[in-house]
């Protein structure tokens, strides 16, 4: 007859537990700011325009065209740092002499 033995419990203490609602509320407010963001459908594409690219450079890479697949990676990258800008800011670079 096998004997079963108690599990440990480790209990949380208050820190810990205030800790992680914080963490949950920032995730939520964090989920809220992109649901209102009015680029919400660009952002859904580009998650499969990133899935594309990523495949895209490592298949380049795979067959020894590391010029195509490093010209990937940067562009990608480049994208998604454009990408996490907010639409208000994203049209302001340029020359300051445009009109």
């Amino acid at each position: 007859m096998k004997t079963t033995t108690k599990r440990a419990y480790r209990r949380r203490t208050e820190d810990e537990k205030i800790a992680e609602l914080r963490e949950r509320i920032d995730e939520l407010k964090r989920r809220l700011e992109d649901k209102q963001r009015k680029d919400g459908p660009v952002q859904k594409e580009l998650k499969k325009v990133r899935k594309a690219l990523s495949r895209f450079s490592h298949l380049a890479a795979e067959h020894e065209r590391m010029d195509l697949s490093t010209m990937t990676e940067a562009f990608l990258a480049g994208l998604e740092r454009a990408a996490a800008q907010p639409p208000e800011e994203a049209g302001r670079r340029g020359r300051a002499g445009r009109a």
